[in-house]
């Protein structure tokens, strides 16, 4: 939240008003990261630490070169070179880290809630990339960004949301801005990935995928997260794909102008096709421009606190 908080720890707790003036400033910091400079002096003399204890490409890539358009001095640690390996617990880190004049703090942790402990323990503003199968509020911004873009509003859209939703940090940050924002969001996956009372949450939940993209608007793909996983969710990544993969058939069930996304990393042939990933429809590659402008706008906001 940043609210009355010096953190964007998630979507959950964060008010409309300001979820809309961060999409508002990710316009103008767009501009910037099409242009040929692409350089501001927003964060001229700020130090920005970047520390991941999972892998990353696009969240940790586009924090840093947001950073460095905007002039800080942008560092990445990652856990696996860093004092964690010698046993220094999260605090501990983090505190180190502080200490050495950070202004703003991005994390990504494989527990749940540790952003939240992080900021409790820092002065640097904490942005959360992500935590656990809890929340990723970044990328659930840069998403309605994208939408927006095309689709000029979300009020009133059909997002359809297929996958993993119960590994899937990015559904639940997703579900919580999409319906604040007047979206109607249905899930659709294997009852094994559907969290028991995800309807609590205001989503309409469907077990056949071609009953669930009928007429949508917008269509998400979300990865299979084998590495979260212990087995038995499903027999195979063969029979996921031909149950639930999005096809070049089954975007025909959307509308005609609906949109296809995907947060990514993409597994070809399994979640959505290669033929869906590179049709006209998708703005897959969009959303990974839009992020660096997303989190432009957020570090700009952080600062301001």
């Amino acid at each position: 939240m940043f609210g009355n908080s010096k953190d964007l720890l998630g979507i959950r707790d964060l008010p409309v008003s300001e979820i809309q003036e961060i999409l508002d400033r990710t316009a103008e910091m767009k501009k910037i990261v099409m242009s040929q400079n692409r350089k501001t002096t927003d964060l001229a003399g700020r130090t920005v630490n970047i520390l991941f204890y999972e892998n990353s490409t696009r969240t940790r890539l586009s924090f840093e070169m947001g950073a460095k358009m905007m002039s800080s001095v942008a560092c990445n640690i990652s856990a696996s070179g860093s004092s964690v390996t010698k046993k220094e617990n999260l605090i501990d880190t983090a505190r180190t880290i502080d200490v050495m004049q950070t202004d703003i703090l991005i994390m990504r942790h494989g527990l749940s809630g540790a952003p939240h402990l992080v900021a409790k323990n820092v002065n640097a503003a904490v942005i959360n990339g992500g935590d656990g199968t809890h929340e990723h509020p970044t990328q659930a911004l840069l998403d309605a960004y994208t939408i927006i873009e095309k689709k000029g509003d979300l009020k009133g859209l059909k997002v359809v949301i297929v996958g993993d939703i119960a590994h899937s940090r990015v559904a639940r940050s997703n579900i919580w801005l999409l319906t604040k924002m007047g979206a109607k969001v249905s899930i659709c996956a294997p009852k094994t990935l559907i969290p028991s009372g995800i309807e609590q949450m205001g989503v309409t939940v469907y077990n056949d995928v071609e009953v669930a993209l009928k007429d949508a608007d917008v269509v998400m793909g979300l990865r299979i997260q084998l590495e979260r996983q212990k087995g038995g969710y499903f027999p195979d990544l063969v029979e996921y794909a031909k149950e639930f993969g999005i096809n070049e058939k089954r975007l025909k069930l959307a509308k005609s102008d609906a949109i296809v996304l995907h947060p990514g990393p993409v597994n070809r042939e399994v979640e959505i096709t290669s033929f869906v990933y590179d049709c006209d429809q998708s703005v897959i590659d969009e959303q990974v421009t839009n992020g660096v402008a997303i989190r432009m706008a957020i570090m700009k906001k952080a600062i301001e606190r």
